[in-house]
């Protein structure tokens, strides 16, 4: 029973080494997984920011195209009722003479 006991004994050692093993690579493993994902997050948020501030650029340049298209509005606006003007000035002297 000697021998027995001797082998079960060995078997149950190697049994355990085996289990620490695995259970570091099962650690190794999810530490791994975790870089990637970390990485794999950088990526999408450096993305992220890098179209934040492409909308924002495009929100600034929509907002300058509002503000010289109603600035040119108002110079037609004013450019319409100098003609009206002018053409209603001379319509009247006209019909005086």
């Amino acid at each position: 029973m000697t021998l027995a006991t001797g082998a079960e004994g060995a078997v149950e050692l190697a049994a355990r080494r085996l289990e620490r093993a695995v259970a570091l690579l099962e650690q190794r493993i999810a530490q791994k997984l975790a870089e990637a994902s970390a990485g794999a997050g950088g990526a999408s948020d450096q993305d992220r920011a890098r179209l934040a501030t492409a909308l924002d650029e495009a929100k600034a340049r929509e907002r300058e195209l509002e503000e010289a298209g109603a600035a040119a509005s108002e110079a037609l606006a004013r450019a319409i009722s100098e003609i009206r003007g002018a053409l209603g000035q001379t319509s009247v002297g006209a019909q005086e003479a």
